[in-house]
């Protein structure tokens, strides 16, 4: 696995074979691309329910999740509070190359946390993130920095590219865990 450069990243994006939209060319950094957060957020209910992984089918999440538009102003995130986010930007990803989603620094010294995150290779569709906030009241923006992609070429392109296997290829706005999980017990 080979990690890209700003030039080599450039070059796949003049070629068509990575899309990014909407894109500005200075959202490439040194070793990545900055993504902006969307106009959709889904703030999880706190309850009692249990959720079990592999019971628990994507309908029943619903009722779990309160899906909230960003106002103009902006969305006020409560410290300890976690949300699903998605990118404004739709991605299309190479059949060889992927990409692991960190948070831009700048939020993560405010406190924000996100889990590792990886873009498979193949990949298409709006990237969805858990964001959790440690420790100030913080307010999101549409449009805000919040995501750098850092991209890596594999040595060969999978032998089940992800648009046959992967559960959220073409996803737009926040799309809620696909479940149930399959068990390999």
């Amino acid at each position: 696995m080979c990690f890209l450069s700003d030039s080599e990243i450039k070059k796949l994006i003049s070629l068509g074979r990575l899309v990014i939209t909407p894109f500005e060319w200075d959202q490439i950094r040194e070793n990545g691309v900055d993504l902006t957060i969307g106009d959709e957020i889904a703030i999880p209910k706190v309850g009692e329910k249990i959720i079990d992984p592999l019971d628990t089918t994507t309908a029943e999440l619903f009722d779990l999740y309160q899906h909230v538009e960003i106002p103009p102003e902006g969305y006020l995130l409560a410290p300890g509070q976690c949300i699903l986010a998605h990118t404004r930007e739709y991605i299309k990803m190479p059949k060889n190359v992927i990409a692991l989603a960190n948070l831009k620094s700048t939020l993560a010294r405010l406190g924000f946390l996100i889990p590792p995150t990886v873009v498979d290779a193949g990949f298409e569709g709006q990237i969805v993130i858990e964001l959790c906030n440690m420790h100030h009241y913080i307010r999101l923006h549409r449009g805000m920095p919040f995501l750098h992609l850092v991209f890596a070429r594999l040595e060969d392109e999978p032998e089940i590219p992800y648009a046959i296997r992967g559960h959220y290829q073409g996803q737009k706005g926040v799309r809620l865990a696909n479940l149930p999980l399959k068990s390999y017990n």
